[in-house]
Parts: structure tokens; C-alpha cells; sequence
């Protein structure tokens, strides 16, 4: 019994030792697992780094000079989002101010506007907004419609006192004030809302392509640095769990940079616990590594992994309900991203890092990751006994034939 047991051990220690190898031998494969988690989430941030934009140039056609058109102009310069650059005669002009980036919306306010307002009639004023950045369109219909919902406001409280006498006393201010607090989101930025559950798809895309890879390679070269044929170890959950340990080891550092450093950089939010934060994704990582072994009975070389995987980035993006609300899926799609530890992952690092959620109160979540992580183990083991082996054996043989020929 002690032999079985130092043997098993022996194996377990030398498949962990062989993985090492090819991971840093092979440049594809340290590519995924150091470059991608530490680039990727920079870059992304990056691109909405600054999440809002303030004091944007915009232009103003005033068709109809009333105190109230000027008033209306006023408060929108007032706001953080827009900046009034100055008055255009017509919209030939101010569509000139936009095609040389002098300004980046217009405000048109058309002739009787002050007049039909008066009357208790809808005025309207059109914006064009650029759409070459979202976030800039953004900011200019919040100012506007903060700025219309208040005027609207005021004169609703002007009618009310001259119907009713002293009603000034009554009604002062606004008459539905309201106070936009976004939990989670204090500074309602996109990059705040969306790049923290991107942290988690990024850490799923590594494991499974870096696992896909390295299933290609032994399958191009099964000996290679040392692999004869898939490792030496005789036990296929052997080599699985001495894989994935060592998979956990070089993902260590790339981990702890998603979860707390990224986040820390950009000033996304950073209510839960770190720890806890980790101890919830380990079941997320085992079950990614699971759906990796899954994969590699598809991958016969390293180079498929860009053809047949990558392109789902964006399928588990929608299917992970940061985009798509999964209670609004229908019954085939839901159930398809149920199987996905990203859903479920992203679900519950949003919660704990922004609401701070405790890992307790993510019991339901917590427990499906461990399921998934058991049915891909189990799926996997499969195919590795059943189907990566056996091809690679075979491959093995004939590559022996051929030799002696």
C-alpha cells in the first residue's frame, strides 16, 4: 500500500514537472497564460478610461431668441457634460463646427418654442449629437434631458401658483425631485459597469485556450519535452489533476492581478472581500480547466484554437447576461449559458465587488460552480480516456511505423 501510494505521488509530481516544461516551452501557450490575463484587462480599461467626459464643445442654433431659448442654453452650459461653444446662424454651420471637430453636438432650438411653451404646448428642440464616441452622446442627452425635466419643473410650479393663491409657499423647487444613486456605480461609468465581469471571461478564455493549446501539442508531437505520449503517469485523473494544479500555479500571479489589481488601477469597485473573492472563483477556474480537457478532443493542432474558439468571445459575453439579462433569454439560450462557469462567475464577482456581497449569501451561485466544475471534470475525464489518448497512442504508432519504413 505505501508503494501504491509513493508511486501515485511519483506520478503526480512528474506530470506536474512534464507540464511545467511545455508550458514554457511552448511561446503560444505562455502567451495565453501571462500575456493575455496581465494585457488584455489594461487594454480594455484603456479604452474607456476616462468613463465620463465633461465639459464637451457643443454648438447651439437659437431660431428663437426668447429669454426662455437663452435660459435653456445657459443651464446646459451650467451642466459638467456640455460646454456651449458659441451660436451658429444656421444648421449648415454648425454641421461645419462638427466636420472640423470644433464641436461635438448641436442644440437646435426652433422658432416658437418660448411660444408654444407659453401656450401649455410641447416645444421642442432637437439635438445632434457625434457618434464617433458613445460616451460623449451620452453625456449630452443626460445634460439636456436633466436641464428639460427641470425648466418643465419650474413652469409646472408657475401654473400652480396662478391657479391657486399662495401656492409658492406650497410648491417650491422641483416637484418630483430625483436623485439618481447608482449602487455599485457611483460614477455611472461604462467601464466601471462592464470591464469586471470582462475580468472573469478573460480568466475563463485563458484556461480553456491555453489547455486547447497544449492539447494540440501533444498531439503534433507527443513526445514533446518529454511527453511519452500524454505523460507518464498511468492514471488519466492523475494527469488531470496534476495538470490543473500546475495550470493554478502559473495563473497565480495573472489571478491576483485581475481580481484586486486591475480593479485598483482603474478604480472600479472594490466592495468585497479579497479572499472571499478568490475562494469563489476557484470553482469557476477548476470548471473552466474541465471544459478545457472537454475542448482538446477537438483541437489537433495548436493553431486551431484561434479558428475554433476564439471567435466565441462575444457568445459568452451575451450568454453571461452582462449584455443580454439572462431573465429576458429564452429557455435554449439560458439553458446554454447555465452550462458556462463565466455565467455564473460573473454573476457572483459582480456582487461581492460591487455590492459587496458576502460569499455566504452567494450560496446558490457558489454550489452550481462546484456542480459544473463535477460534470466537466467528469466530461473531460471522458475524453481523455476515451479520445485523446487513443489518438495520440495511435498517432504515436504510426509515427513509429513510418520511422522504421
Amino acid at each position: 500500500m505505501l508503494k501504491k501510494i509513493y508511486q501515485g505521488f511519483r506520478n503526480f509530481f512528474m506530470v506536474y514537472c512534464h507540464e511545467f516544461r511545455l508550458v514554457f516551452h511552448d511561446q503560444g501557450i505562455i502567451l495565453f497564460f501571462l500575456f493575455l490575463p496581465l494585457a488584455y484587462p489594461v487594454i480594455y480599461s484603456l479604452i474607456y478610461n476616462p468613463e465620463l467626459v465633461k465639459e464637451v464643445d457643443m454648438v447651439v442654433i437659437d431660431s428663437d431668441r426668447t429669454p426662455l431659448s437663452r435660459k435653456l442654453t445657459r443651464m446646459i452650459d451650467a451642466c459638467d457634460e456640455a460646454h456651449v461653444i458659441g451660436y451658429a446662424s444656421d444648421l449648415p454651420e454648425a454641421r461645419r463646427a462638427l466636420n472640423e471637430h470644433k464641436a461635438y453636438a448641436i442644440l437646435q432650438i426652433p422658432e416658437g418654442f418660448a411660444r408654444k411653451v407659453g401656450r401649455g404646448e410641447i416645444g421642442n428642440a432637437v439635438l445632434y449629437s457625434d457618434m464617433s464616441l458613445l460616451i460623449r452622446y451620452r453625456g449630452f442627452l443626460m445634460a439636456t434631458t436633466n436641464v428639460m425635466m427641470e425648466i418643465g419643473s419650474e413652469l409646472m410650479a408657475q401654473d400652480i401658483n396662478q391657479e391657486i393663491p399662495l401656492a409658492t409657499t406650497i410648491v417650491t423647487g422641483d416637484l418630483l425631485p430625483i436623485h439618481d444613486i447608482s449602487l455599485g456605480n457611483i460614477r455611472s461609468g461604462f467601464d466601471s459597469f462592464i470591464m469586471p465581469g470582462v475580468l472573469i471571461l478573460i480568466l475563463q478564455q485563458v484556461i480553456i485556450l491555453a489547455i486547447g493549446m497544449a492539447g494540440g501539442a501533444k498531439r503534433e508531437n507527443p513526445k514533446l519535452v518529454g511527453y511519452n505520449p500524454v505523460n507518464i503517469a498511468p492514471s488519466v485523473l492523475t494527469t488531470m489533476f496534476a495538470q490543473a494544479l500546475c495550470y493554478l500555479t502559473v495563473l497565480g500571479v495573472p489571478i491576483i492581478f485581475l481580481v484586486h489589481y486591475v480593479p485598483l488601477i482603474f478604480h472600479f469597485p472594490m466592495a468585497g472581500s479579497f479572499w472571499e473573492e478568490i475562494a469563489y472563483l476557484l470553482p469557476m477556474v477548476l470548471a473552466s480547466c474541465g471544459l478545457g480537457y472537454t475542448y482538446q478532443a477537438f483541437v489537433q493542432e495548436r493553431e486551431e484554437v484561434f479558428i475554433s474558439w476564439v471567435f466565441t468571445s462575444i457568445l459568452f459575453l451575451f450568454l453571461s447576461g452582462l449584455i443580454w439579462p439572462r431573465y429576458a433569454m429564452p429557455p435554449v439560450w439560458k439553458a446554454l449559458s447555465a452550462i458556462c462557469p463565466s455565467t455564473w462567475g460573473v454573476e457572483g464577482f459582480i456582487k461581492m465587488n460591487a455590492n459587496g456581497t458576502t460569499l455566504s449569501q452567494l450560496h446558490d451561485e457558489y454550489i452550481t460552480l462546484w456542480i459544473l466544475a463535477a460534470v466537466w471534470w467528469t466530461i473531460g475525464w471522458a475524453v481523455r480516456k476515451w479520445v485523446v489518448r487513443p489518438q495520440i497512442f495511435g498517432r504515436r504508432d504510426k509515427n513509429a511505423v513510418k520511422a522504421k519504413a
